[in-house]
C-alpha cells in the first residue's frame, strides 16, 4: 500500500519541478529585456551640457544702442494740474418785461460787444413814449404861456398897476411848469431806455452757449434764469496750484521779468498753448499747502476751452552748460543711479552718477559723466560691469530695433545666445 502511494506521488513532484524551471526562465528573460531597454534609453540621452560639466560656454556680445552725453541748457519747470477759466463770463438776462419776439444768434456763435442778440416786443414801450411826449408838449405850452404872463406882470408891477404878491404868484407858476417839463422829459427818457432794453445786445466779446429761452415766451426782469450765456475765449486764463515750497523761487523770478507758461494735455504729451504768468493768489491754502497761480493765454486758435483740465508748466530757471543724457540711460540700484559707459574695446563699465533735474525724457548729470562719453540707452537690462556689447546703428533703432526690455532687440539677443 505504501508503494502504491509513493508511485502516485512521483508524477506530482515531476510537475512541480517543471513548473519551477519554467518560472525561472521567465524572470531571466524579463531581466534581459529590461537590461537591453535601459541600455538603449541611456544611449539616446544627449550629452551633458557645458554648464553641468563645469565648462564655460562662449559668451556672445549683447546688442545695445548708445548715445553721447552732450552739453546744453536744461530748463527747470514747475508743473501743476489746473483748469481753464474765462476772464469774463456773462449770463444775459432781460431788463424789461415782455414777449421774446426774435433771437438773432446761433448757438456757439462768436459775437462782438454790441451785437444784437434778441428782440422783445417794443409796442408797450412805444406807447409809453408817445404818452410821455404828449404830456411834454402840453406842459411845455403851459410853461410858455406862463412865462409870457410873467413878463406882462413884471411890466404892470413896474407901473404899480398890480400888487407884488400877484407877480410872485406868477413866478411860482412858471417854476411849477418848468418842473413839470423836467418830469415829462424824464418819462420820455425812461420810455426810450425801455425801448433800448427791448433790444438785447452782447455785453462782451465771446462765444454764445446754448439757448435757454425760445421765441414766443414771456420774459421778465425778475427772472432768475437768463436767455443765454456768453463766455470770453480770447484771451483765456488758466488757474493752477503749486506747492508752497516753490513760492520763494517763483516770487524771485517774477521780480526779474515775465515767466513763460505752457499748457499741456493731461498726459503731458500734447502742447496746447503758450502764455505767461500774470499773478498769484494772496494766500496759501492751508488744507493743501498750495498757492494758486494765474496765467493768461492768447488762445487765438481756441486751443483752450472753459473748465478744461490742463497741465500748466511754468519755466522758473535754465541750467547752463549741463551734461545731458536720455533718461533711459540712467539705471537704479541699491547704491543709487548709474549708467553703462561704452569703452573703446567694446565693453561697458557700470559707473555711478549723480543726477539733477529730468525734463522731457532727458536728465542732467551733475557728477560721473563727461560730454562726449557714450552711454547705453537700450539693452542695459542684460548688461553687467565689463560685458561685451555690439553697438547697433541708430537708424535701425528708428525701425523698431530698440524696443526696451521686451522689444525686438531683446528677442534678437535671446535668439542669438541660444
Amino acid at each position: 500500500m505504501q508503494e502504491t502511494i509513493a508511485e502516485n506521488n512521483k508524477p506530482n513532484s515531476q510537475q512541480a519541478r517543471r513548473s519551477l524551471f519554467s518560472r525561472s526562465w521567465f524572470w531571466l528573460i524579463l531581466l534581459c529585456l529590461l537590461a537591453v531597454g535601459g541600455f538603449v534609453f541611456w544611449k539616446k540621452q544627449p550629452a551633458p551640457s557645458a554648464a553641468k560639466t563645469g565648462a564655460k560656454a562662449p559668451s556672445l556680445p549683447t546688442p545695445v544702442f548708445v548715445t553721447a552725453a552732450r552739453t546744453g541748457d536744461m530748463n527747470v519747470y514747475l508743473t501743476g494740474l489746473g483748469s481753464v477759466t474765462p476772464l469774463n463770463s456773462v449770463t444775459v438776462r432781460s431788463r424789461v418785461d415782455g414777449q421774446l419776439m426774435e433771437v438773432h444768434f446761433r448757438e456757439g456763435q462768436l459775437v462782438t460787444k454790441g451785437s444784437l442778440l434778441a428782440t422783445i416786443d417794443q409796442r408797450p414801450y412805444q406807447v409809453l413814449l408817445t404818452q410821455a411826449e404828449g404830456q411834454m408838449a402840453r406842459d411845455r405850452e403851459q410853461l410858455n404861456n406862463a412865462r409870457m404872463d410873467l413878463e406882462r406882470y413884471r411890466t404892470l408891477w413896474k407901473q404899480d398897476s398890480i400888487p407884488r404878491q400877484q407877480l410872485e404868484t406868477q413866478e411860482a407858476l412858471v417854476r411849477q411848469f418848468e418842473g413839470a417839463v423836467k418830469v415829462d422829459q424824464g418819462q420820455i427818457d425812461s420810455a426810450k431806455l425801455q425801448l433800448t432794453y427791448s433790444r438785447i445786445t452782447a455785453p462782451i466779446n465771446g462765444r454764445i452757449g446754448l439757448r435757454l429761452v425760445d421765441p414766443g415766451n414771456m420774459v421778465h426782469a425778475a427772472d432768475t434764469g437768463g436767455l443765454l450765456t456768453i463766455t470770453q475765449v480770447q484771451p483765456m486764463a488758466v488757474l493752477f496750484p503749486l506747492p508752497e515750497d516753490s513760492l520763494p523761487q517763483v516770487l524771485r523770478k517774477m521780480k526779474g521779468g515775465r515767466l513763460a507758461v505752457d499748457a499741456f494735455d493731461r498726459e503731458m504729451k500734447l502742447k496746447l498753448a503758450s502764455g505767461e504768468l500774470t499773478t498769484l493768489d494772496n494766500q496759501i491754502d492751508p488744507t493743501t499747502g498750495t498757492v494758486k497761480l494765474k496765467a493768461v493765454f492768447a488762445n487765438r486758435d481756441s486751443e483752450l476751452f472753459p473748465n478744461q483740465f490742463v497741465n500748466a508748466r511754468l519755466l522758473v530757471d535754465v541750467k547752463k552748460d549741463a551734461i545731458i543724457v536720455p533718461s533711459a540711460a540712467i539705471q537704479k540700484n541699491p547704491q543709487g543711479a548709474f549708467a553703462f559707459v561704452l569703452n573703446t574695446d567694446k565693453t561697458v563699465t557700470m559707473r555711478q552718477v549723480k543726477t539733477g533735474i529730468s525734463q522731457g525724457g532727458e536728465t542732467s548729470v551733475i557728477e560721473g559723466l563727461k560730454a562726449g562719453e557714450q552711454v547705453v540707452v537700450d539693452g542695459a537690462e542684460r548688461l553687467r560691469d565689463g560685458s561685451k556689447v555690439e553697438v547697433k546703428e541708430k537708424d535701425k533703432a528708428g525701425k523698431g530695433g530698440a524696443k526696451g526690455p521686451g522689444g525686438k532687440l531683446g528677442e534678437r539677443a535671446g535668439n542669438k545666445q541660444k
